[in-house]
């Protein structure tokens, strides 16, 4: 009797134990296209994305580089001090983008190209996404809008 419910017990335990890695490996499966990692403009650089791997890129809207196309295309070029990637998006830009301002995209690096899908800004005049003042920090380019 006794080895009864030990073999019931020990049969529970390899069911709990199989069930749990099941669900991990559906939470990892449904997970892998909603983590997008942060990468800077000089990060890019030093080593380029794969190939149509989602990712945000951040840094500051380049002074001059901003050109609204036909339609809702626009293109510009982020910088972080070190090195500037070109972007182009297709949409409706938040309405505080602007030049030498903070700004984070989500889309895949194309041919040199970083291709946006979303693109966020400053919701105020003195806040900057944490992962862009950290990457500006690195270069030695950040400049605190309250020392100004």
């Amino acid at each position: 009797m006794k080895s009864l419910k030990k073999q019931r017990r020990i049969q529970m335990i390899i069911v709990a134990v199989v069930a749990l890695f099941l669900a991990t490996g559906l939470i990892g499966y449904a997970m892998r296209d909603g983590i997008n990692l942060f990468r800077a403009p000089s990060q890019i650089m030093a080593e380029p994305p794969a190939p149509g791997e989602v990712f945000r890129l951040g840094g500051l809207v380049e002074e001059g580089s901003l050109v609204r196309g036909q339609g809702k295309t626009v293109t510009f070029a982020v910088t972080d001090g070190g090195a500037s990637i070109p972007v182009t998006f297709t949409g409706v830009l938040p309405d505080l983008f602007e030049e030498n301002q903070g700004m984070i995209g989500t889309g895949v690096y194309l041919n040199g190209v970083f291709e946006a899908s979303e693109i966020l800004a400053k919701h105020d005049e003195n806040y900057m996404p944490s992962e862009v003042v950290d990457a500006l920090k690195e270069q030695g380019v950040y400049q605190n809008p309250e020392d100004s």
